[in-house]
């Protein structure tokens, strides 16, 4: 009776059970990211039991950008090593007693504390999340189980502004603290990854799971992963293992098709998070002093989530469509006269206009939002998929997840300075400064990518195709056991990152 039952669940419907649970948590988090959005109009009254400074207001913003990054670079031993389901368990655990800590938090040190704790478990699942993902489903199905990447997040953000604009930052807290105790639940019904047991040596285990997962239709791509695994552990292989890694390193930084995805990475991410990097935080400061005091900011910042959620939906199909320098281009120059627009406008209404219907604010404000859900935030993670060469993207992905954590930390740290200081429009003209000026940068370096190899595009940046000799080394090299197996086991993975839109 039992097995006839489990008969009936079919693969399918396991590999969305497993996804699930990775998409429960990745609400979760986008709670954690809209949450100061709640927090910091609540506990700036003078009534709030909890003093805070505008100083340690924008700590309990900023934390979260550096902790993210900490966690982003402790992922990857700690998953390899103790596997990818203890990972998400810990991460999952974090997110319960941070989101314990914040409810129970009296001061403005605890609540930084409880956002540090926050923003190492987000590090974790960021970097965790699709490789879970990758790992878990079949080619058939990832490209859509991948796109809940983006969407789950934004829909965590709308969630918590949501039920935030009704309730008290605690209780909004408290309702949160379900994402993560329902996705610990379901992790404890999920397999481990069949990719990771292959990478111990588990091969029954590995089996079991993967046609549990899988059925018995993709045998064959388990089969051939185990016999890459086994080449890999019989090979010879010391020369390659002896290689001086300072030397390698001294000479893959001057080669083109290295340094320049570098730079562009650098350019895409500074450009992504002046444009994003404040919006999700400081939502409701934002429209307060765009609109004035006859607005209501949290319905403002509710209909603007919205907004967001529909337009990630919609760039899923145009990005699959539309060339990448075309969207880049487009969305960024929207983004910058957003940023001017609104400017000038904050500007002149200082200076004495009298105009204060609301729709001009409100489409200012919708054209900003409308660049960075279509274009500023999607296209940095699909071009980061695409610029890297196969054998940099580990390094160039790195680096360029360090300076994406920087910059966010950059901006956010320095959002309430600037606006005390220079005021709203006086940031946004900075802002879109800066904007256009990696825009620009961005355009006359980066290449059109979309349709073309990663061969191409990689000949593209060396500015010719490559020599007899390098293609036969580099053949060699790709032959190599090693390779071989970090590239079976990669596979799933690399046709990911095109799918992250955060």
């Amino acid at each position: 009776m039992e097995k006839g039952k489990n008969n009936r669940i079919t693969p399918f419907m396991k590999q969305c059970f497993v996804t699930a649970a990775v998409g429960i948590n990745i609400i979760g988090f986008g709670c954690v990211v809209g949450f100061p959005a709640v927090l910091l109009p609540q506990v700036l009254e003078k009534d709030s039991p909890v003093t805070l400074t505008k100083e340690s207001a924008s700590w309990i913003v900023a934390v979260l950008a550096l902790s993210i990054l900490s966690g982003n670079l402790i992922t990857p031993p700690i998953m390899d090593r103790l596997g990818r389901k203890t990972t998400h368990y810990a991460l999952t655990v974090m997110f319960l007693i941070s989101w314990i800590i914040t409810i129970m938090a009296t001061s403005a040190t605890t609540l930084i504390f409880g956002r540090l704790l926050h923003g190492i478990a987000g590090g974790l699942l960021t970097t965790l999340r699709s490789i879970l993902i990758g790992e878990y489903t079949s080619p058939r199905n990832r490209g859509a189980f991948l796109t809940i990447v983006s969407l789950s997040q934004a829909f965590g953000v709308f969630f918590v502004h949501l039920v935030g604009s009704l309730l008290s930052w605690q209780k909004t807290a408290l309702i949160c603290i379900f994402f993560p105790f329902i996705s610990l639940i379901m992790i404890i019904y999920s397999p481990e990854s069949p990719s990771w047991l292959l990478s111990r040596g588990r091969y029954d285990e590995c089996r079991q799971v993967f046609s549990w997962l899988r059925g018995n239709e993709e045998d064959h791509e388990l089969e051939d992963m185990i016999e890459a695994r086994l080449a890999y552990e019989k090979a010879a292989i010391q020369d390659y293992k002896k290689q001086n890694w300072f030397i390698k390193l001294s000479k893959i930084i001057r080669r083109k098709e290295f340094y320049k995805p570098i730079i562009i990475m650098i350019h895409s991410n500074i450009i992504m998070q002046f444009t994003a990097g404040p919006i999700a935080p400081y939502s409701t400061v934002i429209i307060a002093l765009l609109m004035g005091p006859k607005a209501n900011p949290y319905f403002w910042m509710v209909f603007l989530d919205t907004q967001r959620l529909i337009l990630n939906t919609i760039a899923i199909y145009i990005i699959h469509r539309v060339k990448r320098r075309v969207i880049i281009s487009t969305t960024g120059l929207l983004s910058v006269g957003s940023h001017f627009a609104i400017a000038i406008y904050i500007y002149c209404r200082i200076r004495g206009w009298s105009y204060d219907a609301v729709w001009l604010p409100a489409l200012l404000i919708n054209i900003q939002y409308l660049a960075v859900a279509m274009g500023t935030v999607p296209m940095t993670q699909v071009i980061g998929g695409e610029v890297f060469p196969l054998e940099y993207r580990s390094i160039g992905g790195t680096i360029s997840l360090a300076v994406g954590g920087g910059v966010l930390f950059l901006v956010l740290k320095t959002f309430p300075t600037l606006i005390n200081n220079v005021g709203l429009h006086g940031t946004y003209i900075i802002y879109g400064g800066i904007i256009l000026v990696n825009l620009l940068i961005m355009l006359i370096l980066l290449p059109e990518t979309k349709g073309k190899t990663l061969q191409q595009i990689e000949d593209e940046f060396r500015g010719r195709p490559l020599r007899r000799d390098e293609l036969e080394a580099k053949q060699s090299l790709q032959s190599n056991p090693v390779e071989i197996y970090k590239r079976k086991l990669s596979e799933r993975r690399r046709s990911s990152v095109s799918f992250i839109l955060t």
